[in-house]
């Protein structure tokens, strides 16, 4: 008889106090608003310790959405664009993480937003693994991408007086996401 390994997959979460979800937007096509969300949570499933394959997933609270102005953050939360009374959560699911080379990888999973859910592929590098001086294993990633706003009902436009549009259709989406392993 011959033995067969098993793995088992480590289990992570988002240490929420050393992530951070931001985008930039921009506005009047001459200017760049920022904005973050601060409520977040995630976790990372992964039987290799280069996270190849890993399952990730994530929710971010809609509400949380921050970007200096509590005008302009009423707005997005509103049905013009959010509807973050009506969906609270802004998802990602499925996801599985693909070393494309070196520490670089996609990320490819479901991101739902507004009742509407596409496939999404993000781009990824992976900072690497420590043990902190309280002796927890922590890994870093950082994710960039672009999505066009309107791929998920975020339809709210108006034109300037020289056609130009008040907020872009597209999105950058950057995130620095620490983990700790469970």
């Amino acid at each position: 008889m011959i033995a067969t390994a098993s793995l088992t997959a480590t289990k992570w979460a988002i240490d929420p106090t050393h992530t951070e979800v931001h985008f930039k937007v921009k506005h009047l096509v001459i200017a760049t608003v920022t904005g973050s969300f601060k409520s977040f949570s995630g976790t990372v499933e992964s039987e290799e310790d280069t996270f190849e394959n890993a399952k990730v997933g994530f929710k971010i609270d809609t509400n949380s959405i921050d970007t200096g102005n509590t005008d302009r953050d009423g707005h997005l939360k509103s049905d013009d664009f959010f509807a973050a009374e009506k969906y609270p959560e802004l998802t990602f699911s499925n996801g599985v993480l693909k070393k494309v080379s070196g520490d670089d990888y996609k990320l490819a999973g479901i991101l739902s937003i507004k009742g509407i859910s596409k496939e999404v592929v993000l781009t990824v590098e992976y900072g690497g693994t420590v043990v902190d001086p309280w002796g927890n294993t922590k890994a870093g990633f950082e994710i960039n991408e672009i999505i066009n706003r309107k791929d998920f009902g975020l339809t709210w436009s108006a034109l300037t007086e020289a056609g130009g549009m008040v907020v872009s259709e597209e999105v950058k989406l950057h995130i620095n996401a620490e983990l700790a392993k469970a």
